[in-house]
């Protein structure tokens, strides 16, 4: 089990001839899957191939033209654009999966994924029981993921489920890439069942909607979908000896360096204008800013706790997933 390096609420794109099947479906469908729906395969299309386009991966190809031969390049990763993919109100219009009648006047629902094969987007062919055998054959093809035909009794809830775990899939294949480059510094845990299942025990608790890999200190951010963040610092040996050796250059107090050096407290010193580590302005006021910390037994032993995400972290107040379906249901009121 391996973490996406982000995820985030996505549209469902329901695309179906029939206007009155369409909202049907989408009355059905669980609310917190946001869902945009088309009867025009044509209009559909045009939507799908502007919305999938993605600016958002912090990834920039380097190339030195003038030392190296054009095959040689380097990577940058800026991992600080991650988290602030949080600041994005248009997050939560990303399409992810689509679910696609077959039977359809302007072309069939296979010449539509087709169309759409280039695209990221998950793919599901929603179909009667005679068009089995296409859908099989398109599976075969690569050009759906699934397919589900409306007539089975337990239809609608295997949508949602193939849905939900569509939209996981999103993510770790869009995240794999910056995900390997991660794990080869300070992002072990990324790659760690054990780590993963503790983040999954956290989203299932506090009903997270979204998380971030965050840069400094090094953790997950989430938030729920009331948009409160919660940070959680992920530690190891090594990065707590280093929280030790800054404070004790910067003449922390005995009591925090014991603290420190026994592996008690996780720091997060999270003034603004600081880079989160002990400076000598914080004195005897440390514990203010540690949390006890929790321990996860994986590939290596890691030391985490939650924190409250300090406001002055963002750019501004964070668009929640909650005020998203608000506005979408006030649109179609």
């Amino acid at each position: 089990m391996q973490l996406p390096v982000y995820t985030h609420p996505t549209l469902t794109v329901l695309i179906d001839d029939s206007d009155s099947f369409l909202k049907s479906l989408s009355f059905q469908l669980d609310p917190m899957l946001a869902s945009k729906t088309f009867h025009d395969t044509n209009s559909a299309l045009d939507w799908l191939l502007c919305s999938a386009r993605r600016d958002d991966i912090p990834l920039q190809v380097n190339f030195d033209a003038q030392n190296l031969s054009p095959d040689h390049c380097s990577v940058a990763v800026d991992i600080e654009r991650v988290y602030r993919i949080s600041g994005q109100a248009q997050r939560f219009s990303t399409p992810s999966v689509l679910v696609v009648d077959y039977s359809m006047p302007q072309m069939n629902g296979v010449e539509l994924c087709e169309a759409l094969r280039h695209l990221p987007c998950k793919k599901i062919l929603f179909t009667g029981a005679a068009d089995e055998k296409i859908a099989v054959n398109a599976f075969n093809r690569g050009l759906i993921d699934r397919y589900i035909k409306k007539s089975d009794d337990d239809a609608l809830d295997r949508l949602e489920l193939e849905i939900a775990d569509l939209q996981k899939q999103f993510f770790a294949e869009q995240s794999e890439t910056l995900r390997d480059l991660l794990v080869l510094h300070h992002y072990n845990f990324l790659q760690d069942a054990a780590l993963a299942a503790v983040v999954h025990g956290l989203i299932k608790t506090h009903g997270f909607v979204e998380h971030y890999i965050f840069p400094s200190p090094t953790g997950i951010l989430f938030f729920d979908q009331h948009g409160k963040g919660r940070l959680m610092i992920i530690e190891t040996e090594k990065s707590l000896l280093a929280q030790y050796e800054i404070a004790r250059d910067s003449d922390a107090p005995p009591s925090l360096l014991n603290a420190l050096q026994e592996q008690r407290v996780i720091p997060f010193f999270s003034d603004a204008g600081g880079d989160g580590m002990y400076n000598r302005a914080i004195g005897d006021n440390w514990y203010r800013y540690c949390s006890a910390p929790s321990i996860c037994h994986g590939r290596e032993t890691y030391f985490w706790a939650l924190f409250d995400f300090p406001a002055h972290y963002s750019d501004g107040p964070v668009y929640s997933y909650a005020e998203y379906l608000r506005e979408r249901q006030a649109r179609a009121a």
